[in-house]
Order: structure tokens, then sequence, then C-alpha cells
């Protein structure tokens, strides 16, 4: 395929130059299939690159100098634009092709030197308009992927950066910018303007997060140092971790709302990645997302965290990462659902149908971060003071309560150890639970599903409730439940007319 020279001479004659229609091309530039047939004088006239070429060339067959350019940023397509330039034939610069055109012109060094207005500035201009422009920046910095890292270099990517990160931390009620900016690709009559200068889009209301979802198409080492430049611009936590959350949810399926961690057991792998196809790109992925969560306690749901725990264990990411969203989860357990917690283990030696170790971790980093709380506790507290010491609305008989549900869920596994149930349930101290029937309910499931269990494991499993904190209705099934050991069986004769009342402010609790 070859793209005639021709077209350029009689674009030269348009413009009024000196020029005959006839001259014969004097120079070859080959790029990769392509060859251009052009005139040495417009190319000398602007790049150093091609006037040393030229000057270097020999032609001894006398078919012309021919050059080879198979290096050019942008490839010939760039280059027809490039020609275009030198012979004074009008081109449209774009956010779309001003990188290509910027990188080209610096590897031809077409400077001032060479020529004043060469293509460098005229490129450098341009860009210098563009970043006043949100959507023309995110352009900009779409296409330096490809130009890497000679765009770089330039300083491109940094200052779009930059841009991009100064709007985003700004107040966008003050300026009305960038989603009322129209793009400056065209004017309101469809022409291309490279000035920057456009007609304003009607306006219309502007949410914190109205970012996100631009930013979600750069790839992680770019949107990594566009997170980081907006957290030194003093970005809300909280925005931080939206954003995080919107790109993660983007590339991993399991993280939408809509997935369950039921959905595990029986789908392994649900994750679907697009930028990422190996699982080691897509561990790499998760684990930069996952350094980038601000360490803020609160700003991330503990929905998502759990979602990140989950795909982190089946892309078996560092056990580092893994202990990082555990210590995270730990933090504001309190804030956990029942369903989320339910993690299938993915282990490569499954013994349990869930991960009840890791939950287990999860409520040590709880306690740990509460211990002030639970020091300053007493050991044993009076009935009667129970509801005004310990409200049901604290975290820590928010755990309780949400343990006791947990546990329920896990006992029916015939392969979860004694040992396992007895030290989850045991991490909860006795004065969280202001009413014993979730963990009365979770060890007769247990009972129930491990019906050969010694007099003596009975025993020491029930130790886990105490009978005076039974409501009435779990007192009384209590009393009739064989699977409880004589001596841990309540009697709710000598429990009914003293305890009714209290019984049933505390079931309030439970509504």
């Amino acid at each position: 395929m070859e793209l005639a020279g021709m077209v350029h001479v009689q674009s030269f004659i348009e413009l009024g130059r000196e020029c005959n229609t006839e001259l014969p091309s004097d120079v070859i530039i080959e790029i990769a299939d392509i060859s251009f047939h052009l005139h040495k004088f417009p190319l000398l006239k602007r790049s150093g690159l091609l006037r040393k070429m030229i000057s270097e060339c020999h032609d001894e067959i006398g078919n012309g100098c021919v050059l080879q350019l198979h290096d050019l940023p942008g490839g010939a397509k760039t280059f027809e634009l490039v020609a275009k330039f030198c012979y004074d034939v009008k081109m449209e610069l774009s956010p779309y092709n001003v990188v290509a055109l910027r990188c080209a012109a610096e590897h031809l060094r077409m400077t001032e030197d060479c020529f004043e207005g060469n293509l460098i500035s005229l490129a450098e201009n341009f860009l210098n308009e563009i970043y006043g422009n949100w959507k023309d920046t995110m352009k900009v910095l779409e296409t330096c992927e490809e130009f890497l890292p000679l765009a770089e270099e330039l300083h491109i990517i940094t200052q779009c950066i930059n841009s991009l990160a100064s709007k985003a931390c700004s107040d966008q009620s003050l300026f009305g910018w960038p989603m009322l900016a129209q793009s400056s690709e065209k004017s309101s009559n469809g022409s291309n303007l490279w000035n920057g200068i456009c007609k304003v889009e009607k306006s219309r209301s502007v949410e914190s997060d109205w970012w996100y979802e631009d930013v979600s198409v750069l790839r992680i080492p770019v949107y990594r140092r566009l997170i980081l430049t907006m957290e030194s611009k003093g970005m809300k936590p909280e925005n931080i971790a939206g954003s995080l959350m919107f790109y993660s949810k983007k590339y991993f399926r399991g993280l939408s709302r809509n997935s369950s961690f039921h959905d595990g057991i029986n789908h392994v792998n649900p994750i679907a990645l697009v930028l990422a196809p190996s699982e080691s790109e897509q561990r790499a992925l998760l684990e930069d997302i996952i350094e980038l969560l601000p360490p803020k306690n609160g700003v991330t749901s503990t929905t998502f965290l759990l979602r990140l725990l989950r795909t982190a264990m089946i892309l078996h990411a560092s056990p580092a990462c893994r202990e990082n969203l555990e210590k995270r989860v730990g933090a504001q357990l309190d804030e956990a659902l029942l369903d989320d917690l339910l993690i299938p283990n993915l282990g490569y030696t499954v013994e349990n149908l869930y991960d009840v170790d890791c939950v287990h971790r999860m409520l040590d980093h709880f306690m740990l971060s509460n211990q002030v709380a639970i020091t300053a506790s007493p050991d044993i507290i009076d009935e009667t003071q129970l509801m005004d010491t310990v409200p049901s609305s604290t975290p820590m008989t928010m755990v309780a309560k949400l343990m006791d549900g947990y546990l329920s869920e896990v006992a029916p596994d015939v392969n979860l150890k004694l040992s396992k149930f007895q030290a989850l349930a045991a991490l909860i101290p006795e004065y969280a639970r202001p009413l014993d029937d979730g963990i009365y309910r979770a060890i007769d499931i247990y009972l129930k599903a491990h019906p050969w269990l010694t007099d003596s494991e009975r025993e020491q499993l029930c130790r886990l409730m105490n009978c005076q904190k039974l409501s009435l209705e779990a007192c009384t099934h209590a009393a009739q439940n064989e699977r409880l050991p004589p001596s841990r069986r309540p009697s709710p004769l000598l429990r009914a007319a003293p305890t009714e009342n209290f019984c049933r402010r505390m079931a309030l609790c439970f509504r």
C-alpha cells in the first residue's frame, strides 16, 4: 500500500506556495508496509531527525532517498498528519491524536530551533488548553498507554493526573466543571476545535461520585497514581473508597451487589475480569486495590470487604493481603451481616463447609480492638442491671448476636470439631449476651448434628450458656430437651414466676 505524495503537493499549490504540480518526489518514507512519496524541502524545514537522515542518505540508484521510520510513535497514521503539517496543509488536532502527534514530534525533533511554531510547540499549546477540561483530559490520559514510556517522559501523564485530581477534589458547585463542560472536540456546529472553546451544556446537579465511572476505564497503574494524587490533595476517604468499590465491581463479578457467598460453594471461580485474563494478573490487580483502600474504619462497607476477602481466597492472594482484610473486617465486625460471614471453605483441603477459622480470626481482631471496653466491664452483671449496663445496640452485643447466628448456621456441619465450635463461642464474654437464646439454639443444633458426643463433651458444650439468661420460651424448651445433659436442663417452675417480666423485656431487644 502506498500513499502518494502528489496529494500533498496539490494542497501546497492551493495554499499559494510556489511549487510545480509535476515536481517528482525525491524522498520516500517507509513505515511498516506503507510508503510516503514526499519532497525533501518541507521535511528538512521542520524535522531535525529527517534533516540528519536525509543528509546521511546516499542515492546510489537514482530512485530518491529512502528512509525508514518503523519505530515512529503512532505509525503511518500519525505520520500522515505530520506530513500534512510539514506541507502546511490544514490538520485537526483532537484529544484522540494529540498524544501521538506530540510523541511523534519529539521523535522527529520538530523543535523551535528548526521552525518557529513547530509541531512540538503546537501540540503542547493544545494540551495546555485540554487540561482545563475534564472529559478531554480523560481521553488524553487513556491514549497515553499506547505511547509509553515516551508519554511519561514528556510528563503528559503526570499533568493529566494532576489536572484530574485537582478537579475531582474541588467544590464542583463553585466552578460548574467538569460535568458542565462540553468536550472541546467539536464546536456547536459540529466542527473540531483545538483551543478548548466550547458551548456549555445544560447544567445538572453534581454528586460526589460523578467521577467514579470516568476513571474506572483506566488501567491499574495509572488509576493507582490518580487515586494517590487525589488522596494527597485532600480527597475524602469516603470518596476514595467509593471509587475503589466502583472500580473493583467493574472487573470482578463476584463483588457485585447481587452476588451471594452461597454461590461460591457451587461456583468456585465467579470472577470475570476484562483487563487481566490470567489468574496472576487478577491477583495483582486485587492486591493493588486492597492496598489503596483507606485505613479509616467505616469508610469501606464490611460487606464489600468480606467480598474482597472471598475473592482473595479464590485467587490465592498473599497471606499478608488476606490478613489485612481480616483485620479491617474485624475492626468493624458489628456492621457485618450473617450471610456475608458464611464464607465457603475454599482451601486446598476442605474440612468444613464454611471457613470457621477465618471468622475466628476476625472475631479475635474485633475483641482486641474493643479490649478497653471489655476490661472496663464487670465480670458478673446482675440480672436487674443487665438492660442498663449492656444495651442491645452496642457493638459488643451486636457481634454477640451475630456470632450466635453464625454458630447456628455452621453447627449442622458434621465435620465441625467441637473444639472449633467451643473456641468461637467462648470468645464472646457472658455480659455481651442480654439473652442466651441464640447460643442455646446453636448448641442444640450442634448436639442434634453430632449425636456421638460423649456425656462429658455435652456437659462441656452446655457450659457456654447460662440457663438463668434464657427467655421463658427457651427455658421451657431446654427443660424438655433430652439432648442436654440432665444437669444442664433448667427448671421452668423455678424460673417462670420471678423472671417472666424480665425475659419479656429482654425479648424486645431482639425484635
